[in-house]
């Protein structure tokens, strides 16, 4: 095993130089995990700058039989980036230069390690907004993004990641470089490769260089904090929300315990009264926003909301927002783990998931926390465990309640994950999840591209690796 160290990071030293490849202990260790709990170290880390040195890399890689994990900033949640053969550990995490960004075109040229804020950032200072918005905005890269489909709060309104990736550089598991899609808004040129590449969790290339759909920047804001005394009031004010004709950007959702949780952590000043909270943000001309965010206010109250808080601008709705942001924190701070399933169930269904989750802690003996977007059916089901990492009953008691949910949430209709992806968290569920027909046309894009099985092996959809 030494001499093949040694021979490994010899020969990428070669082909690259000494900067990018390391083997020491710490990098290793930084490099094995991601923000879900599995963790396996690599055999190197290679810390691409260029899009032709991650092209060499996978073809020297493809010659020798070596696996590569892709990894951008490592802020995923189910262990996606998690090189489980060992092997290489390609990171784009250095590659952060925004190429581009061009108003009159509406477009962004980026490199995958550019920290989405900081692209936020920058567009608004031209006057231009890129709305995908994932929680850990601040700290996860779009390369990342890319790769899961990442969402967020403004989903409602603007959809996710794919909606806004117009063209792809990708570098393919034999070192290939391909280029698909443009800067043109409108491309219907052969088969939608862009969309097989967003998505697909770092199985089938490597995103190097992406061109972005940037929209004009709305110039007003407006968000309404509404507190109600039951969830299932909560969920029936976002049905009326719709009925009544309005599409809000952001409609977030919370329930009994997130709120309980939230009240020990914060204090009681930020926290409204009830058992269910909405949150609901506007976008669009300062008129039609301010006029619009009176007549919702007038509604959730009408609703039987028990308290509506009005915010206008984007200081005092970044106030409000504080809570909603503040909730993971505060549920981790109970002491108890963590364990967030991103799952979708149809809109209609947001009550019953409650009263299901209601019903599934009883059962289980583990209090249940949902909050999310209630907009589109995307909510955060975290089942909170004590002893979880130490007791393999916990374990396992914790593996029966989430067969019991996911099984729910597909016969529902729904989907086992909005926005994380499969990675390794949810690889267990992923054939009750697709068809036996969906997982053979996965199986044969993967072999066409990847037919050594060397690009993020062992994850959810695996070919034979040869070496």
């Amino acid at each position: 095993m030494v001499r093949k160290l040694q021979t490994l990071t010899r020969d990428l030293r070669r082909i690259l130089g000494t900067g990018l490849v390391s083997d020491d202990a710490e990098t290793l260790t930084s490099h094995a995990g991601d923000k879900c709990f599995a963790n396996h170290p690599p055999e190197v880390v290679v810390r691409a700058k260029r899009t032709q040195q991650v092209s060499k890399v996978l073809a020297y890689a493809s010659k020798v039989g070596v696996p590569v994990t892709p990894r951008g900033a490592g802020y995923g949640y189910v262990g996606g980036c998690v090189p489980l053969c060992g092997g290489i550990v390609l990171s784009v995490a250095g590659m952060q230069r925004i190429k581009e960004i061009h108003f009159e075109d509406g477009v962004a040229v980026v490199e995958p390690g550019v920290i989405t804020g900081h692209l936020q950032s920058e567009a608004r200072k031209r006057g231009l907004f890129y709305p995908p918005d994932p929680a850990s905005l601040k700290d996860c890269s779009l390369g990342g993004n890319i790769a899961t489909n990442a969402g967020g709060p403004r989903c409602l309104k603007y959809g996710v990641t794919r909606h806004y990736v117009l063209g792809l550089e990708v570098v393919l598991p034999d070192g290939e470089i391909l280029r698909t899609g443009g800067r043109t808004h409108k491309n219907k040129t052969g088969f939608d490769l862009v969309g097989m590449f967003v998505g697909s969790e770092g199985l089938l290339g490597i995103v190097t260089e992406a061109t972005l759909r940037l929209l004009p920047l709305p110039p007003a804001r407006a968000s309404l904090s509404a507190g109600f005394a039951t969830f299932r009031e909560a969920a029936d004010a976002v049905q009326a929300v719709f009925k009544a004709g309005f599409l809000p950007s952001a409609l977030e959702i919370a329930d009994a315990f997130t709120l309980r949780s939230a009240r020990e952590h914060c204090g009681t000043a930020i926290v409204p009264n009830g058992e269910g909270h909405l949150l609901v943000d506007l976008d669009g001309q300062t008129a039609s926003v301010r006029a619009e965010s009176l007549a919702l206010q007038k509604l959730l109250r009408d609703r039987g909301a028990l308290s509506v808080k009005r915010a206008i601008g984007e200081e005092a709705c970044e106030a409000l927002w504080t809570l909603r942001r503040k909730f993971s924190e505060s549920l981790k701070a109970t002491g108890l783990t963590k364990l967030n399933e991103d799952i979708v169930v149809p809109r209609s269904r947001v009550t019953d998931l409650a009263r299901f989750a209601e019903k599934l802690s009883k059962r289980s003996g583990f209090p249940i926390a949902c909050f999310g977007h209630a907009g589109d059916g995307n909510i955060h089901v975290n089942i909170m465990a004590a002893g979880y990492h130490s007791d393999t009953l916990v374990k396992s008691k914790v593996d029966k309640a989430l067969d019991e949910l996911f099984k729910q949430v597909l016969a529902w209709g729904g989907a086992i994950t909005g926005e994380h992806g499969i990675g390794i968290a949810k690889k267990r569920w992923w054939p009750q999840a697709v068809s036996d027909v969906s997982q053979t046309v996965h199986q044969n894009i993967k072999a066409a591209l990847d037919p050594k099985g060397i690009l993020n092996p062992d994850k959810f959809v695996t070919i034979k690796r040869s070496r």
